[in-house]
């Protein structure tokens, strides 16, 4: 398989990340009930696959204690993520959670020992102040400010399960890693979960399947695939505009705009992820010696 083709496939797999998102307005159930099913459809076809390629066992028990944890920080950060988007925007929601990778170059040097660097305590900053460009108003009965802060919530979830998932549980492959964790995930929300199956109609179940199947399997499926095939900057690099096809599909589909002050601030929090992913591919190609 070529470079080539290893980038149309991590481009339709972030398209595909992307495109969730949606869904938190196509949907008419609440984020708990959407990420409830999500979980269901998305770790039977994950299942399937992964028992087709090799064993759906993992390695010790350890793997399996470590796969709960994770599961249960996954159904959080999925709820969050699509209650942040029903409060506020498809776009709004997105840029809030894409604090995430600046959160990750803080919280890392703190559990590795290392020290933080002052470029990464300046994009911080940067960060901060392009989520206080979203904010329409200092007010939590402001919809859209608690978006934002449910987003924020949401990326500091992702940001602990890829540093938990990176340090204990790296020897799987993403589809593998994510058979486990919506499985969790699903038991775990279980006892909450409030809509009768009965009542969801058959638009309903096709918008959950195409979510779980297209969107959630699928792309996990292809971002594998492309790893194997691109540098892990390139990856990186590409990850980062997640928030930009899914502001793209939301002023398509939904007809979302986007005000001046999201405008300015997504594009300093996106350019400045997009600036800490580089920095951070360019020190491990120099601790390698490349």
């Amino acid at each position: 398989m070529s470079k080539s083709t290893g980038l149309v496939e991590l481009h339709l797999a972030v398209l595909m990340f992307g495109g969730t998102a949606l869904f938190s307005k196509l949907i008419p159930l609440s984020a708990l009930d959407i990420t409830f099913l999500r979980c269901i459809v998305a770790a039977v076809v994950l299942g399937l696959f992964v028992n087709y390629r090799r064993s759906l066992t993992l390695g010790s028990k350890q793997d399996y204690l470590v796969a709960i944890g994770l599961g249960v920080i996954v159904s959080l950060h999925w709820v969050t993520y699509f209650a942040a988007m029903q409060l506020s925007s498809v776009a709004i929601g997105m840029i809030a959670f894409f604090t995430y990778p600046v959160m990750t170059v803080i919280v890392e040097p703190l559990l590795t020992g290392n020290r933080i660097k002052m470029q990464d305590m300046i994009s911080a900053v940067l960060v901060l102040f392009g989520v206080i460009l979203l904010i329409p108003e200092a007010n939590l009965g402001n919809d859209t400010t608690l978006g934002i802060i449910v987003g924020i919530v949401s990326a500091m979830l992702f940001t602990a399960r890829n540093l938990l998932q990176k340090r204990y549980f790296s020897q799987y492959s993403g589809p593998h890693a994510m058979f486990y964790q919506t499985l969790v995930a699903a038991v775990f929300l279980l006892p909450w979960h409030q809509t009768e199956l009965s009542s969801i109609s058959l638009h309903t179940w096709g918008l959950l399947v195409l979510l779980g199947v297209i969107f959630t399997a699928a792309p996990h499926a292809l971002f594998t695939s492309a790893l194997r095939q691109l540098s892990a900057k390139t990856v990186g690099l590409v990850s980062c505009l997640q928030p930009f096809y899914g502001a793209v599909l939301a002023l398509l589909i939904l007809g979302e705009g986007l005000n001046l002050n999201t405008m300015i601030g997504g594009t300093i929090i996106v350019a400045t992820a997009i600036f800490e992913t580089h920095q951070s591919h360019l020190a491990q190609r120099r601790k390698k010696g490349v």
